[in-house]
């Protein structure tokens, strides 16, 4: 093993440090990452260094997010002179990319001695991430080897940019020593993940060879569209099928509403001997939770347990939702409780914060919100705009005020879903006039939901002045008058007993929904045009 002058060079502390620095690496090939990094601080201070594993030891800073770390290590390389090792400086240009410091992933790629093309495949990776196509147009050009990994990276990095024409000018240059399985896979995914599915089928069809993701990539790009019955019929032409493939069939039809083929999908699949894994068993639970099977919710929970299914937090979720939304509040509390022995994440907690909500326990979720705020789990959006909803469903007006005071706390971004919350909220209080300001100041275009909630509240507390307030704000904005908004100014004239206005009202509508006959003209000069009804 090659050592540096910060080790010494007796033979017992050869053989000592070969062990810890063989151990951090099992660590990090298990996930292990803060046992690695504790492991790696007790090498420093026995004045060990190994250069070999500080490639990994970013991996794992990367992991955990802790970028300082990151730059110590960096620093300690410089040090140590390793810092010019061509696998030392591609790790740490793909390290400072992935945390989004691309200027200094370009400073290290620059003094690099030596470069590989996985040093300008990182590189040229960290600028697609960050949306910067011109650099990585570039650097790709500049590029003195590209090969297959390259080229795939490029039609990638575009199509996730949602620029397939570039990517598809892309695929189109690749050498034909260069175009593999991959390229071709890469590009079809592009399509279908920007629900160009039409061309995505084009490209599909042209594959000499194709892979399973390829497969998969096609069935979710038409389930995406929802177009199901068409992703049956790719799925029917798959040579060998594998647990992937199932599950995209059978999360394909959850996501379009259809719960008992997804069950039904589930029974072939283990009648066809293929195991169920954690994606598997979150769809059939979500179906479950669609068609309220709680029994058949409870036969997939009793599988995880005979199966010896790991618990994680994916899979918690899953059955905590589905019992809430069965009904089951006690269960589902019981297997959020339970599943202490694994580490919780935001999904877990905004699923049982959901599950009271939905059963109308407005202070429990008052209560778990708290709960997590008291863990080293920050919420997020999803969780804010939970409690607002419930907060307005519960009349807390009070409460869902400190909510909101907290987002901003939490350095999350008001939304104008969560502003809608807060307008239904008021508005249900019969704070109307709050409500109607808080509009009035809203830093973003009010949509139709939001003007909605508060016609809601006017048709609730028969308001008619505010209701035609809003409807004035309404045709001040650009937000058309819809239907559903005319309803509901019709409903507030109703409970107010102004039936002169409904009437009024009435006749408008139908003259708005009246048929527009359909013409042909033909402009026959600048001040005349002749028209022709169908």
């Amino acid at each position: 093993m090659q050592r540096f002058s910060l080790c010494t060079s007796t033979n017992n502390t050869l053989t000592y440090s070969s062990l810890l620095f063989s151990s951090i690496r099992n660590h990090i090939s298990q996930g292990s990452h803060k046992c690695a990094l504790l492991l790696y601080k007790q090498t420093r201070r026995e004045g060990l260094y190994d250069p070999s594993v500080v490639p990994l030891l970013f991996k794992a800073c990367v992991s955990l997010s802790i970028l300082h770390h990151v730059k110590a290590l960096h620093a300690e390389s410089i040090k140590a002179g390793s810092h010019c090792d061509v696998f030392i400086g591609t790790a740490l240009v793909g390290t400072y990319s992935k945390c989004g410091i691309l200027g200094d992933s370009r400073k290290v790629f620059d003094t690099m001695p030596d470069r590989n093309v996985v040093t300008w495949n990182a590189m040229i990776g960290g600028y697609l991430r960050a949306g910067d196509k011109e650099s990585a147009s570039s650097m790709f050009e500049a590029m003195p080897e590209k090969t297959p990994v390259s080229w795939s990276q490029m039609i990638d990095g575009f199509a996730r940019n949602g620029d397939t024409a570039a990517a598809r000018r892309l695929f189109n240059k690749v050498p034909d020593e260069a175009k593999n399985v991959v390229t071709w896979t890469v590009m079809v995914d592009g399509y279908a993940r920007n629900g160009d599915m039409e061309a995505a089928r084009e490209i599909f069809e042209q594959m000499p060879i194709r892979n399973c993701f390829v497969w998969s990539s096609m069935i979710c790009g038409y389930c995406k569209k929802g177009i199901v019955e068409e992703a049956g019929v790719i799925f029917e032409r798959v040579p060998e099928r594998n647990v992937e493939i199932w599950n995209s069939m059978i999360a394909g039809h959850v996501q379009n509403g259809f719960g008992e083929k997804a069950l039904q999908l589930f029974e072939e699949m283990k009648g066809e001997g293929f195991e169920p894994d954690e994606f598997t068993v979150v769809s059939v639970l979500s179906a479950c939770s669609q068609l309220g099977l709680l029994d058949a919710g409870k036969e997939i929970h009793n599988m995880i347990k005979q199966k010896g299914m790991r618990l994680s937090p994916f899979v918690v979720s899953g059955l905590v939702d589905m019992y809430a939304k069965c009904g089951d509040l006690a269960n589902a509390r019981l297997v959020f409780e339970a599943s202490e022995s694994i580490k919780k994440n935001i999904i877990c907690w905004n699923a049982m914060i959901s599950g009271f909500a939905i059963n109308g326990k407005f202070h429990e979720v008052l209560e778990c919100f708290g709960r997590l705020e008291e863990s080293n789990i920050k919420p997020d959006s999803i969780t804010c705009l939970i409690v607002l909803s419930a907060c307005a469903h519960g009349g807390l007006v009070n409460e869902a005020l400190e909510v909101a005071a907290k987002m901003e706390r939490y350095g999350i971004e008001i939304g104008i879903r969560h502003y809608g919350c807060m307008v239904d909220l008021l508005g249900r209080a019969g704070r109307l006039k709050k409500a109607y300001d808080l509009i009035k100041r809203m830093p973003m275009k009010p949509n139709e939901a939001v003007f909605g909630a508060l016609l809601g509240a006017c048709r609730i507390h028969s308001d008619v002045q505010m209701a035609e307030q809003v409807m004035k704000l309404i045709s001040a904005s650009t937000v058309s008058s819809s239907d559903s908004l005319n309803v509901l100014l019709f409903n507030t004239y109703a409970a107010s007993e102004k039936w002169e206005k409904c009437e009024q009202m009435r006749i408008r509508v139908d003259e708005r929904i009246q048929k527009t006959p359909g013409c042909s003209s033909f402009i026959f000069s600048a001040s005349s045009m002749f028209t022709w009804t169908k």
